[in-house]
């Protein structure tokens, strides 16, 4: 693997055996000096043109508890306002010798791009309404974490599929490993080619949520929408959202899952945010883990590098 581009790139053997190195990086994670000389002398840089909080601190503790070293690009104090092109701001920033781009921005694509213009290993962390590989794989890691394997599981995606890039990733994570998917929204908020996708569809939620092992809400993402798609955020909540009601609906030991920022009160009730059976924190949690794991297999140059009881997995 020399590149995470997208996650219809990667088999289930490769899935598996990222989520298998993610075990020893969470023990590492553990420890009470969470650091290991793995990528020591390697630089990762943030290009993100879009704001985040999880996924660029996440990437940035992942690469500092490798040991690399870390540079953040930050789009408002760059020459980016001065009229620099992307080609040019990356090329610009691999001169000064960098090792990895995690890359995000507005437009689908960006990360194929970069990858002809720069020498180093691109991370796409959010591309346009796409895909969001290492969100699907720190997802699938949670609910195996949990539960010990995807295979058999029903997985409902609820809410803004259209916009969301976590959702595309997430179908074919999921699949792949398993898991059979059904995407539960008003048909407004359904990209035109859900046909395509291997899941099945519905806009009843009530008659969903019983058969489910985990209910996966996404964010409405308003700043994406250029149209008037619904009615109302209330009419949204009182049709799809996972209110404390419509939580008695779900079997006892259903996860509860949510990529983050939450709306509570509209995709999720505050209470069912924060209830045992919820596993939003763990992904938080495990989404250092995950990138470490991915970092490692982009620039890792041997297992000699990793404390003794960490054993590698074959390359993907």
């Amino acid at each position: 693997m020399t590149d995470l581009l997208s996650i219809s790139d990667l088999e289930r053997g490769d899935i598996e055996r990222l989520l298998d190195l993610t075990d020893h990086f969470a023990e590492v994670s553990a420890r009470p000096i969470p650091k290991v000389p793995a990528l020591r002398g390697k630089t990762v840089v943030s290009l993100f043109y879009e704001d985040s909080t999880r996924t660029r601190l996440s990437f940035e503790t992942a690469a500092k508890r490798l040991s690399a070293d870390t540079m953040n690009f930050s789009v408002s104090t760059s020459s980016v306002k001065k009229g620099e092109s992307l080609r040019d701001t990356a090329q610009t920033i691999e001169a000064m010798g960098i090792d990895c781009v995690v890359v995000r921005h507005k437009s689908s694509g960006v990360p194929w791009q970069l990858t002809r213009w720069v020498d180093a290993a691109v991370v796409n962390a959010g591309d346009g309404w796409h895909e969001h590989p290492t969100q699907a794989l720190l997802d699938c890691y949670t609910i195996r974490q949990q539960r010990g394997s995807l295979d058999g599981m029903h997985i409902a995606i609820v809410g803004d599929v259209k916009h969301s890039r976590v959702a595309r990733s997430d179908i074919w994570a999921f699949t792949k490993l398993g898991a059979t998917v059904t995407v539960v929204a008003p048909p407004t908020l359904l990209p035109p080619a859900i046909g395509t996708y291997p899941v099945r569809v519905s806009h009843d939620i009530d008659s969903v949520l019983p058969t489910v092992d985990a209910v996966y809400l996404l964010r409405m993402q308003r700043e994406r929408m250029t149209e008037a798609l619904l009615p109302s955020l209330r009419e949204y909540t009182a049709t799809y959202g996972l209110t404390r009601e419509r939580a008695r609906l779900l079997q006892d030991d259903a996860l509860v899952m949510h990529p983050g920022p939450i709306n509570r009160g509209v995709e999720v009730d505050p209470d069912v945010a924060d209830e045992v059976r919820s596993v939003i924190i763990d992904q938080v949690r495990n989404g250092v883990s995950v990138r470490m794991a991915v970092l490692f297999l982009l620039l890792g140059s041997g297992s000699e590098l990793l404390p003794p009881e960490v054993a590698v997995p074959e390359a993907v």
